[in-house]
C-alpha cells in the first residue's frame, strides 16, 4: 500500500459545528482521556466549551484536512492579543500520522494567522504528547521557560513563534 503524498490533502475552512470538524473534537476528546485520564465525554464538553467565534474571522479560524473527501487533519486558531494567535486542536487521525500531515497544517494555519495580520503564535501541548512537542520543536517554535500552573497531573508546556 502506498503512502499518499502530503499535496493530495485539500484544506478546507469549516465552522465548530460543521460536520467536517466532528472527527477532530471526537478524536482529540478521546486522546485527551486516554493520555490523560479522565471520561471521553467531559472532555468532549470542554473542548466544544469553547466559544465557536473565537475559531472564525477575522481573528481566527478552524481548518480541516481532506484526503479522499475524509477529514485526517485538522487544527484552529484564535486571537490571544492584538499580535498574537494561538494555536488550538491541532489533531490528524491516528491511521495517518508521521505522513506530514500534521506539518502540512500547522503551515497552513500559519499562513492565514499570518494573512489574518498576527505576527506571532502561541500554543500549549501536555506533557504526555511527546509528538506534538517534537513537532512544534522542528517547525521553529521555542519552548518558553516559565513553567505554567500544572491542571491536576497534567503539566501544560508553552511554545511561542514569531512569523515576521
Amino acid at each position: 500500500m502506498s503512502v499518499p503524498a502530503v499535496g493530495e490533502v485539500h484544506f478546507v475552512a469549516v465552522g465548530q459545528d460543521d460536520p467536517l470538524a466532528a472527527p477532530l473534537i471526537d478524536d482529540l476528546a478521546l486522546e485527551y482521556a486516554e493520555r490523560y485520564g479522565g471520561q471521553r465525554d467531559r472532555v468532549h464538553a470542554w473542548l466544544r466549551g469553547y466559544p465557536a467565534k473565537e475559531f472564525e474571522a477575522p481573528g481566527g479560524g478552524l481548518m480541516v484536512g481532506l484526503l479522499d473527501g475524509r477529514p485526517v487533519t485538522g487544527g484552529a486558531f484564535r486571537r490571544f492579543d492584538d499580535t498574537t494567535a494561538e494555536l488550538k486542536r491541532i489533531w490528524t487521525d491516528r491511521g495517518h500520522r508521521r505522513r506530514g500531515y500534521g506539518r502540512a497544517l500547522v503551515a497552513r494555519l500559519e499562513d492565514d494567522i499570518a494573512t489574518a495580520g498576527y505576527t506571532r503564535v502561541y500554543l500549549t501541548t501536555g506533557d504526555r504528547q511527546p509528538e506534538a512537542v517534537a513537532l512544534y520543536s522542528s517547525m521553529g517554535y521555542r519552548r518558553l521557560d516559565e513553567p505554567l500552573p500544572a491542571e491536576g497531573e497534567v503539566y501544560p508546556i508553552a511554545f511561542l513563534k514569531v512569523l515576521r
